[in-house]
């Protein structure tokens, strides 16, 4: 395979651990946990997994001799950097801990557990992907494992390949999975732990123990590279409104850390949304406004930020897709065998009459979309859902209605855009390649202190990466009850915007003057040589939250 000048350096560069791992450790047992939400409904689910201590690895004097240990990978759901690096650091952390160990990789996700598709993942395999995005050393899926069929399939392969210990890199669905293999293996006492990793560019897999989910770093730091290139395109041609839509499908994460970095006229919070329980036209209006203000000083141009999710905070909008995901998860065959031109009729017959008003009086493609086939968690699949085009054409016809009034002078065209894909398997930056083999290294430590159910804990990242803090958090810590396919099911609880928080409080002080004056930051791209000040430097969003910046 053919390198570029900047993979050749990149492949060279160590990542940062911390102090702790470098040298003999010991872990150390801290509280007894409960689950974050319904928490005799979780302990019923999770008896044998459930109230396990917080974990912590701590610097000891004592030699460990461990024997050679098999273990397993996988790669779930959407792509994220760093997570080679995860490998990566599993893989040295077993072979620190016996030269012997061995790392299988589970081909395409889950699937391949099921499937009994893996390759053993060598030293040259592994160094060929260090510090390189993507997942491609061996894939990712989106197989959902909850079936005891598919646990006992992967069982198999598990023992024919006298692995005892599986690590599952993945979001918040797919850990939820990982505990439920756990709590399964350990109620046949099958002897396989079941280790997960925290991975979403979208930031919402956090609480008091996972600081960040690897990807939002770097994720963030691409978009905004994009972004503030659309800006100084913007401030130079001074002729168009561009509407930016950012991932981020439960959380607002991204669009506000890509906010705080570039400084754009406008940036909606979903959470913010649903709070003031806003409707469509109130956002509408908002933006509106925004740009007839800034057309009095004559500027008919500027940036809008907008989260990926943001439909499913509209109030109104979200009563009417609960109601189409509790539909289709029964009749969804039925719904499919209706003639295209007729399904939106059938649909609006088949609602509530508050939810059909709202779902008639959608435009057509909207309306399409919102009908389209669920994700493998049964969800309306937003990403497919044009709202930054929705926005730009509300916008449009508000502002016609306005200039007819007499309440608006300036001139409105518009530029919309989706970044996605740009920014998920990008070379990871400085933080996340650390921060990645961190967990993957911290995970390998959990494996042979003997867990299961757990997922690899870096914490302190804010500071140098010696002083950074490992070890493990129970997954049903996390857990809570939620409506999926119709059913209550136990998931990780999702972490949106604190609205009371330090990143949203210093967004929300300083957006009405971004949203009259041109404020564009431009960030640049991601840099991994130079100054500590310029490429070794966390997320806003996390720097805000630890109260190391203002």
């Amino acid at each position: 395979m053919k390198k570029s000048p900047l993979q050749i350096a990149r492949a060279a560069y160590q990542p940062k651990l911390p102090k702790t791992l470098k040298n003999q450790v010991k872990l150390v047992e801290g509280e007894k946990t409960q689950s974050v939400a319904d928490q005799n409904e979780i302990e019923k689910l999770f008896p044998n997994t459930y109230g396990m201590p917080l974990l912590k690895f701590v610097e000891s004097s004592e030699k460990s001799d461990f024997s050679a240990i098999n273990a397993g990978v996988i790669l779930s759901g959407g792509q994220a950097p760093g997570g080679h690096n995860v490998i990566s650091g599993l893989f040295d952390g077993l072979k620190a801990i016996h030269k012997d160990s061995k790392l299988y990789g589970f081909l395409i996700g889950p699937g391949g557990l099921v499937d009994h598709k893996y390759i053993e993942l060598t030293a040259e395999i592994i160094d060929e992907y260090r510090n390189t995005g993507g997942f491609d050393i061996i894939g990712s899926g989106r197989t959902k494992l909850e079936d005891p069929v598919q646990f006992e399939k992967g069982l198999e392969i598990l023992k024919k390949l006298n692995i005892k210990a599986l690590v599952i890199i993945g979001g918040d669905d797919s850990n939820t999975n990982a505990c439920v293999l756990a709590e399964y293996y350990a109620a046949k006492n099958a002897g396989i732990q079941v280790i997960g990793c925290p991975k979403t560019i979208d930031g919402d897999l956090k609480n008091e123990m996972i600081e960040t989910s690897f990807g939002f770093d770097t994720a963030c730091k691409v978009y905004s590279e994009l972004i503030g290139n659309i800006q100084r395109d913007c401030n130079s041609s001074r002729k168009y409104w561009h509407f930016i839509k950012l991932m981020g499908r439960s959380a607002s994460h991204i669009a506000l850390e890509c906010a705080l970095q570039t400084q754009p006229n406008f940036c909606i919070v979903s959470e913010e949304v649903e709070a003031k329980k806003q409707s469509l036209d109130e956002i509408v209006t908002n933006i509106a406004q925004s740009v007839s203000n800034r057309a009095k000083d004559g500027n008919d141009f500027g940036t809008v930020l907008i989260p990926e999710g943001l439909i499913e905070f509209i109030p109104e909008m979200r009563l009417l897709m609960d109601e189409l995901n509790d539909f289709l998860a029964h009749h969804a065959d039925e719904f499919s065998a209706i003639e295209k031109n007729k399904q939106r009729d059938y649909m609006t017959c088949k609602l509530s009459p508050k939810n059909a008003i709202v779902y008639a009086s959608l435009p057509e493609g909207v309306a399409h979309q919102l009908t389209l086939d669920r994700d493998p968690h049964g969800n309306v699949q937003v990403s497919l859902i044009e709202t930054e085009k929705l926005l730009a054409e509300m916008v449009g016809v508000k502002l016609a209605q306005w200039k007819k009034d007499g309440k608006y002078m300036g001139k409105f065209a518009t530029q919309v855009h989706f970044f996605g894909y740009e920014g998920r398997c990008a070379a990871p930056s400085n933080y996340d390649a650390d921060y990645c083999y961190a967990l993957g290294y911290t995970a390998s430590l959990l494996i042979v202190n003997g867990k299961t159910g757990y997922m690899s804990s870096v914490r302190n990242t804010t500071e140098p990466a010696e002083n950074w803090i490992a070890g493990g958090v129970p997954v049903t810590m996390m857990m809570n009850m939620e409506k999926r396919h119709g059913e209550m099911k136990p998931v990780i609880q999702k972490a949106l915007v604190k609205l009371n928080g330090s990143p949203f409080k210093t967004f929300a002080a300083n957006r009405e003057q971004w949203a009259k004056e041109t404020c564009y930051v431009y960030p640049g791209p991601i840099q991994y040589f130079g100054p500590t000040e310029v490429c070794d430097q966390p997320s806003k969003t996390l720097l805000l939250e630890q109260g190391k910046t203002t």
